[in-house]
Formats: structure tokens, C-alpha cells, sequence
């Protein structure tokens, strides 16, 4: 193997980061906003914290192949324990930071840790709150030590001290790491990140340096990424997509990775880093795009009227240019100004002018969602991949766009379709194995060596590959025709007002759906009618909130009838749920996936309703507080009927 700059043997992370501190010491590897201010560690400066941890780790009796839990927001100390875990060849575990403690119980006790580095005080409580059910649990350190004063738990300690530890070993033993560093191979195991569980309980999916280095070094050679690029990382640290962008391309191409101060204060940190390479899953830009539009909502009319003017240009030839393709004079010219007083100030506003490359991933992006940033400038483009992959499967290349594809197989990537549709996947980037669960890695890669993907997908003329759904959830309405329930929430979701969509119709004579609005969006709307409302629930049941929502789900039913595959599933009726889908009551995965299974048994008595033609139905719900505190809610929801249009397929054919 060879990096990126040709030198051999760099083939595990800890061989990389040394490397990089010899060729890039002071080179910034990683930023963090603390109280405002952007303090900046060189490659030089990781690499010693790397190792003042890992060998402060081994002080406590830390070994070759135990797991460390790392808990927390995107903080320097925690991606350099992620590395110090590994120079030690032991296997870093990434939890979920807002899980609640008994969601984290499952995954300390199925990886058997022993040690845990946590960000703060938070996640110091919830490991101590299920310190009874967790035996094997020794050692807990806290990198943030503010409120731990009055903590005298023997099994928690400081990071500081861990560090100032591990500095007298390393300095006693001095060979020791570089030992400890030599003994990595490409094939052990170099991370855990556990599955969502839409389905089940999470899988620990165990992968290697050498799957992740070829999944980051595919990826860096495809869109032509330096040592100069910014991220901006703030997703959280379990999901495979932040550990492929974060870690593995950072640390192969040495670029440099940038930690936001809080959640809360990530679009000013975006706005301040002008990040060159970003990343995002759908909701975030679609949460992007409705603050823009509530802010135009409320701007004046002049200002409005430009705006509207210059997003229409926009739609027309942006992307075009953006791909390089022919655009008239006159559209270059108005695109041009367009982007002198709209785009660029917008770009700006969106933290988006620097970049260069812009992904997103995880959950199908509805195509006008899509066309929009590509249509202000923001070279936005999809991929395709899963945690067992690396995060790794298909790419889309500059210049060949397609809103509804995923791209062409990624470098190094073999895919092809099972006789059913299933996307099967063959390449470096495969997990060595679920930990401890044998029979799941047999079922789920076939006798060829493929990973079945459980996608339902095709190819296009040009080789692109288009993911319908998940191939379990693709059904067929009673004429036939086909239901797939994630094409269809995706479209409704594009709507600033539809925040989440469940829609049902397998084996049934039409198709239903669930939707929860937007109650940012709705609620800006309805402030500017003159309406009053006392909460979601309230919120939610209003008469122009119901024509709201009934007017877009026809625009969807509009949309579909010009689709010859999907016409059939129109939503024919549908109601407003009476609260808000979430994953602390079980209805979404920490990822935010909706578990249709949970929520068709939660609700049957609502999808009864909506098939059994009722104009209403009664309904009272448990529901889950912050503080833990179980409530409940109830609604009688009313039920409305949307319009259904005759299939184009024909008429656009003519």
C-alpha cells in the first residue's frame, strides 16, 4: 500500500498520523471553537496527545484488542483517543452521545468495555446511572471537568491525568509505543460502529485500517481532495459517515478537521470556517433551505420579488453551468447578476462559498432539494454506501449529475443487482465481521462474496445506479402496481412545512400516509396569517394547516402520476399526526430513520381508520419526557381525502 504521496507501509492509522507529524508538524490537523475563540493543534501537536493517551491507557492496564467506548460531541480529545485506542491495537467503540443511558447499557455490555472516554458531565451520569449493569466497566475518563469537582467514583479520572500519566511512561519507556504501533496490521480490527437497528438490536460492525484506508484513499483520489481541504465535523462520532470523512480521509490525506463549539452554535462555526469539503445528511439541508425560506417569508416585497426572480434563473440554467454544459448569453449574464445579489450572499449566509465538494448520504435527498443547492453554486453530490461498507459503494462524478442516482460504482467497488433488485456489493471496503454474531456477517455476505445490501435498486442507461428502497419495504398496492414507501416520503418531505412522512399501501387497494409538519415552518406561517395555536398538537389539527399539507401531498400525487412506475401509489388519504415522531419514544432510530414496523404497530388503530374510510379517529399515545416522566397524549385526528390524477405516462410519450 501507498499513501497518498507514494511512501509504503503507511497501512493502519497510527503509521499515518506518526507519518504525518514527521511531514506536516506544523500543519493544522484540527480546530476546536472553545468559548469563542478557534484554538488550533498542528500534526505534531496531535501525535504527541495521541500518545500521551495511548500510553496512559496501557498504564491502566488497557491491552491489545479490549474496546474503548468513546462518548460524546466531535471534541480534538475524543477523534485523538479514537487514534491512541489504536496505536495500543485495541478497537474504539463510538455511542450515540444523545442516547439515553439505557440505550447505551446494550452496546457496553455486547462489546464487553472496560474503559470508556466521555466528553463530559452528562455522559459521566449515565455511566454511573447504569454502572449496576454493566460489571465488566472500569475505568470512566471525562475529557471536560467542569461540574465533576464533587465526583469521587473510584472508577472516574480526568483525561488531563491520564495524559500526564501516559507523559512520565512514555518518557520512562520510550519504545514502548512505536512497539505497541509496529504490531498493527491492515487487517485488524481498527474501529466498531454499531447499526441503527431499524429492524432489530444494533450489530457491532467491525472493520479494518486496511478497509477504511482503501474506502478514504478511493474517495480522496475520486474528488481530488489535499491536505488543504476544511471539514467541518459535526456529525456525531458513531455514524460510519462521519468516521469515513473525519477520521480515515483526514488522516490519509492530512487535511484538517474542525470541531463547532456546541450544536447550537453550528451554522455560525460553518459561516466563521468556510469549510472547502462538507458534508451533511438531507435533513440538514433541508432544515437549510426552510430557514432561508422563512426568512424570505419575511422579508419585504421588493426584496422577495428579486429573490423569487433570481431562484427562478437559477432553476433554469444553474446547474447546467455548474456541469459545464452549454448555457445562451443572456442566461449566463442574468445568472451572473443573480449571483452578484442573491447566490453568493446566500452561499455566504449557508457557510457554503468555499466549497468545493459537498456530500450528502444516509436517506434519499428529494430532487428539487438536490437541484436547488446545485443550482446556486454548491457542487452538492450524493453517495451511496452503509456502515458495513464503509460508508463506501457508489460515488457521483463531477459533471455527471443526476438528481434521482446514487453515481457509478466508487474506485475499487464491484456492484451488482440480485435477480430480485438487491444491490450486492464486493470490494476492500466489506466488514471483517459482526462482532460476536458470526451467523449475521454468513447471512449477509452470499456465497460469491458480495455484501447484500438489502436495497432495492437499478441501473440507467449511463451506468448510474438508482436505489428505489429498502428491498423488504418495496410491496405492491392490490392492482400490482408498486409501493415504495421511502420514494414516495422523500418527495412529500421536500416541503418546508412536512418535517417527517409514513406511508402505507403494500397489499392494500391504495395508499395512506402519516405526516408530521415542520413546527418551526408551520408555525412562522401561521404567525404571519394572524392564527393562534397553543403547541404542536394544536397546531397540527388546524383547517389551513390541513389545506396546507393537502396542497402538497397533490403536488407529490401530480409528480407521481407523471412516473410510469409509481403512478399507481398516489396518496389518496391522510391525516396530521397529533405529535411528533421520535427516537426517545422508539418511533425513529438515533439516526433518524423511521422504524415503519414500530409505528404501524403504535398506530394501527389510526391506519385502520384511514382504510376503513373514517373522517376521524380517537387516539391517546404514551409518550416519553426529557426528564423521563411518562405522559400521555390524545387526539381525535381528523382524516382528509387528497386528489389522485390519471397516469401522464402515455400523454408525455405523445
Amino acid at each position: 500500500m501507498s499513501d497518498t504521496h507514494g511512501q509504503t507501509g503507511l497501512d493502519t492509522f497510527p503509521r499515518l498520523l506518526m507519518h504525518h507529524a514527521q511531514t506536516r508538524p506544523n500543519r493544522p490537523a484540527m480546530r476546536e471553537k472553545e468559548y469563542g475563540i478557534w484554538q488550533t493543534y498542528t500534526w505534531a501537536q496531535v501525535a504527541e496527545n495521541v500518545r500521551a493517551i495511548a500510553c496512559g491507557l496501557a498504564e491502566l492496564g488497557f491491552r491489545r484488542g479490549d474496546r474503548l467506548a468513546i462518548i460524546g460531541d466531535n471534541r480534538p480529545r475524543l477523534y485523538w483517543s479514537v487514534a491512541a485506542c489504536q496505536c495500543l491495537g485495541g478497537i474504539p467503540v463510538m455511542l450515540y452521545q444523545d442516547a439515553v443511558a439505557q440505550e447505551m447499557t446494550y452496546v457496553l455490555q455486547d462489546a464487553e468495555i472496560r474503559f470508556a472516554v466521555v466528553e463530559d458531565q452528562e455522559q459521566v451520569d449515565k455511566m454511573l446511572e447504569i454502572q449496576g449493569e454493566v460489571p465488566l466497566l472500569e475505568h470512566v475518563i471525562y475529557d471536560d471537568a467542569r461540574g465533576m469537582r464533587h465526583y469521587t467514583q473510584t472508577l472516574l479520572m480526568g483525561l488531563d491525568e491520564l495524559q500526564e500519566m501516559g507523559r512520565i511512561h512514555d518518557r520512562n519507556q520510550g519504545d514502548f509505543l512505536d512497539a505497541e504501533i509496529a504490531k498493527g496490521a491492515p487487517d485488524d480490527i481498527s474501529v466498531m460502529l454499531y447499526t441503527s437497528g431499524t429492524t432489530g438490536k444494533p450489530k457491532g460492525v467491525c472493520q479494518t485500517h486496511g478497509a477504511f484506508i482503501a474506502a478514504a484513499r478511493g474517495g480522496v483520489q475520486f474528488d481530488k481532495l489535499t491536505d488543504r481541504e476544511d471539514i467541518l465535523s459535526y456529525l456525531p462520532m458513531a455514524w460510519v459517515g462521519d468516521h469515513l470523512f473525519s477520521f480515515a480521509q483526514a488522516m490519509l490525506a492530512g487535511f484538517t478537521i474542525n470541531c463547532p463549539e456546541s450544536g447550537e452554535t453550528v451554522m455560525t462555526d460553518l459561516r466563521e470556517i468556510g469549510p472547502t469539503y462538507y458534508f451533511a445528511p438531507p435533513r440538514v439541508f433541508e432544515n437549510l433551505l426552510t430557514q432561508v425560506m422563512i426568512r424570505m417569508e419575511d422579508a419585504g416585497a421588493f426584496k422577495r420579488g428579486i429573490f423569487h426572480y433570481f431562484m427562478d434563473v437559477s432553476r433554469r440554467c444553474g446547474a447546467d453551468l455548474l456541469d459545464g454544459k452549454p448555457v445562451s448569453a443572456s442566461d449566463r449574464f442574468k445568472y451572473w447578476l443573480g449571483n452578484l445579489l442573491v447566490y453568493g450572499p446566500l452561499k455566504n449566509v449557508l457557510g457554503m462559498s468555499r466549497i468545493r465538494v459537498a456530500y450528502t448520504a444516509g436517506a434519499a435527498i428529494g430532487p428539487d432539494l438536490f437541484r436547488f443547492y446545485r443550482s446556486i453554486g454548491v457542487n452538492l453530490k450524493q453517495l451511496y454506501g452503509q456502515t458495513e461498507t464503509c460508508a463506501y459503494v457508489c460515488l457521483q462524478p463531477d459533471r455527471e449529475i443526476k438528481l434521482d442516482s446514487v453515481g457509478k460504482p466508487a474506485p475499487f467497488v464491484e456492484v451488482k443487482l440480485a435477480d430480485n433488485g438487491e444491490i450486492l456489493v464486493k470490494g476492500p471496503m466489506l466488514l471483517k465481521t459482526y462482532y460476536k454474531r458470526p451467523d449475521a456477517t454468513a447471512e449477509s455476505i452470499n456465497a460469491d462474496g458480495y455484501f447484500m445490501t438489502g436495497d432495492a435498486g437499478f441501473f440507467d442507461d449511463d451506468g448510474h445506479l438508482k436505489i428505489i428502497d429498502r428491498a423488504k419495504d418495496v410491496g405492491k398496492l392490490n392492482d400490482g402496481s408498486m409501493f415504495a414507501p421511502n420514494y414516495i416520503e422523500n418527495k412529500l418531505k421536500f416541503f418546508q412545512h412536512i418535517k417527517e412522512a409514513v406511508s402505507f399501501g403494500n397489499g392494500r387497494d391504495f395508499v395512506t400516509a402519516f405526516i408530521n409538519i415542520d413546527l418551526e415552518a408551520v408555525g412562522n406561517w401561521a404567525e404571519r396569517k394572524g392564527m393562534a395555536y397553543s403547541g404542536y398538537t394544536d397546531l397540527a389539527s388546524q383547517d389551513a394547516v390541513y389545506a396546507l399539507i393537502k396542497e402538497g401531498i397533490e403536488t407529490v400525487n401530480a409528480d407521481l402520476a407523471a412516473d410510469p412506475k409509481m403512478s399507481g401509489s398516489q396518496i389518496k388519504r391522510f391525516l396530521i399526526l397529533h405529535k411528533e415522531l421520535d427516537a426517545d419514544d422508539g418511533e425513529l432510530t438515533r439516526t433518524r430513520k423511521v422504524r415503519r414496523n414500530f409505528i404501524a404497530e403504535r398506530y394501527q388503530v389510526l391506519i385502520d381508520g384511514l382504510y376503513a374510510g373514517a373522517k376521524s379517529q380517537y387516539i391517546e399515545t404514551e409518550v416519553k419526557y426529557e426528564d423521563g416522566r411518562i405522559g400521555k397524549v390524545s387526539a381525535n385526528l381528523r382524516i382528509e381525502e387528497a386528489q389522485t390524477f390519471a397516469p401522464q405516462a402515455a400523454r408525455q410519450a405523445a
